[in-house]
Parts: structure tokens; sequence; C-alpha cells
């Protein structure tokens, strides 16, 4: 029928809108956390990218939740608003024709939701630590950025540098303090490199500087000028971190069924759940009012979004501190959410009914 190529590509442009627009916050606000950690050195800049697409991954089954519900929710309120509403109901159309078309538009998106909750945003949570952990491998002076100040690992360090010249291992104006036998000693040199020696030992070799050392306290210091001067980089480990549910593939997580692991394991199946429902969901919430004001069913859907995803984030964590059990926990909430839909329906039913009696 017409309306159901009509309302397939209002939708299908209506998402696509929304979805660039979430996906432009969320980019945003991930670049600009990311940028701030690469400032202070605890990630490369070139690992900024990595991580904001790894990340991304991650929030793309709540995104496209949020892209499905908004693009139906808003294409039908136009529909309302222009008063194309009426014209399909003075056609004998009833409020549960929209129910096919919004489910052939939704069902790709749900099992895109589906398919990324339970298998790629693992993934890509994993990636993304395992990225962070090579990252926090670093020796310390691969770790220093230009222009800020960087203590070693080790807390006996600390090290400046003032640019990184064309060479990926030379930088100028290098300013290195250490404590040594009780004693503290300042180091600046307009050069620097890194040299790997044949045994696989790695040395900061500065060029050019001089050596400020003394005791802290007192005015006793000595003043060495030096040509070269080579300092050793520890290798440094990252510290093992316990793997997380977020981590965990959804095989693994119904292998072990722990509290932590079935909490997880009904997030990811509530998200392409909940997904479908608050699409049908939006097809009662679309109905405007004039008398109530045009954006009371936006403030109202607004409110059901709201409470539905605090709600599934409160049985997540019942089913972690085992309050309640798996089953309990996952289709409560989508059960209550069923029924509001029905109620939804049928309230909206008795309007439309009433109305061709009058008329």
């Amino acid at each position: 029928m017409i309306f159901r190529k009509t309302l397939l590509r209002e939708l299908t442009a209506a998402a696509l809108g929304t979805f660039l627009v979430l996906l432009g916050i969320a980019l945003t606000t991930q670049l600009v956390r990311l940028l701030g950690e690469a400032a202070t050195g605890a990630i490369t800049s070139t690992g900024v990218f990595a991580l904001i697409g790894l990340t991304l991954v991650s929030y793309l089954p709540v995104l496209l939740s949020l892209t499905l519900f908004i693009a139906v929710l808003m294409t039908l309120t136009r529909s309302y608003r222009d008063s194309e509403m009426v014209v399909w109901f003075s056609c004998g159309m009833s409020l549960t024709d929209w129910i096919r078309p919004v489910l052939m538009f939704a069902a790709p998106l749900v099992f895109t939701i589906a398919l990324l909750s339970l298998a790629l945003s693992p993934w890509a949570v994993e990636k993304g630590e395992e990225f962070r952990r090579l990252m926090e491998s670093r020796d310390d002076v691969s770790a220093v950025s230009p222009g800020v100040f960087r203590e070693s690992h080790q807390s006996e360090r600390v090290y400046f540098v003032e640019e990184i010249l064309g060479a990926e291992n030379l930088v100028a104006n290098v300013f290195v303090s250490s404590v040594q036998n009780q004693k503290l000693g300042v180091m600046v040199a307009r050069r620097g490199f890194q040299e790997t020696m044949a045994n696989g030992d790695r040395f900061l070799v500065l060029l050019n500087g001089r050596r400020y050392e003394g005791e802290p306290g007192t005015a006793e210091y000595k003043i060495f000028e030096f040509e070269r001067y080579a300092m050793r980089i520890e290798a440094h480990e990252a510290a093992g971190r316990p793997p997380s549910t977020k981590t965990t593939t959804t095989i693994g997580l119904m292998r072990d069924p722990t509290p932590p692991n079935l909490a997880e394991l009904s997030w990811r199946i509530g998200l392409p759940v909940s997904a479908l429902i608050l699409s049908l969901l939006a097809i009662p919430l679309s109905f405007v009012n004039p008398r109530a004001g045009r954006s009371m069913n936006l403030v109202l859907a607004l409110l059901i979004y709201m409470i539905y995803s605090n709600l599934l984030s409160v049985m997540q964590v019942s089913i972690a501190q085992s309050q309640i059990s798996l089953a309990a926990g996952l289709w409560t909430v989508h059960f209550g959410m069923l029924v509001l839909l029905l109620l939804l329906y049928y309230r909206r039913l008795m309007v439309f009914s009433v109305f061709r009696l009058i008329k």
C-alpha cells in the first residue's frame, strides 16, 4: 500500500538523521575525553582513533535502540501534526495498521542490535582493554608527550621534553629529575635520543647538557657538564587485571552462570528486546492532542524511555547481587512494558472508536 511505502521511506530518513546526530554526540564526548588522556601521556595520540572506534562499537546497541525509538516517534508525530493521520483514519484504517510497517522497519535494526550486543560489543570492549594495557606497558620515555611533565612508573624520575624532532626517537630540550642515593639530580640537555644495545637494553642518551646534583634543603650542589650521558630505561609491565563480565563472550557467560555473569547476560538480551518493545510503544505515544500541547507526547515518551532504561539497570544490579533470578529480572520489566503497550493501544483505539461513532 501507498502508506506503507511512504512510512518506510520517512522512517529510514528519520532514523538516518537521528543516528548521525547521536553518533556525533557520542563521538565528540569520547574524543574530548581521550584527547585529555593523550595530553597527559596516558595514551598515544595514534591510539586515540583506535580507542574511539572500539568505544563506538560498544555504544552502538544503545545508540541504535534510541535511534529506532526516536525515528518511529518523530515520524508518526509529524503525521499527526500535519493531519495526515486524520486522512488515513477517515479512509477506514486503524492504529493497528501501523504495526506491520513499523515491525518491517524495526526487524533489521533489532537484529543488528542483537548481533552487536551479544557478539561485537564484548569483543570491542576486550580489544579496547588490551590496547590500553599495551600502552600502559610502554617504557617511560615512550610515554612522554611534548610540553608535559611525565613521572616514571616507579616514581623515581620526572621527564620533560619541549619538542619531538623529525625522527621518532629524537627529542630536543630535555629535562630529567631523579633521586639517587638520597641526592637530587637534575639534568638538562639540548638533544636526546633512545638507543638500543645489542643485548636488548634500552638507554636514553642526552647530548651536550648539564647535571645538577645535591641534597634537598642544602646549598651544596655540584654542577657537571657532559657531552653524552646515558640512562637505562627500565621495562614496565602493566598490572594484570582480572577479566570483567563486559569482556566475556556470551557463550562464556552462559557456561559460568555466576550472579555477575547472569546480570551481564540479562543486559545483553534486554537491549534487542527493549528496542523492539520501544518501537511498538512509539506508535501510541506519537498521538498529538492539540489541547494538551504539541510537546506533551514527547515528554511522556522521554519519561517512559528513561523509566524503562533505569529499570533494566536496576534489575541488572539486583541479579548481580543474587536478589532475584535471571528469569525474573529479565522478563519482569519487559512484561510490564508489554502490559503498558497494550493499555496504550486500547486507550487510543477506544478514543478512535468514539470519534467514529460521533462522526
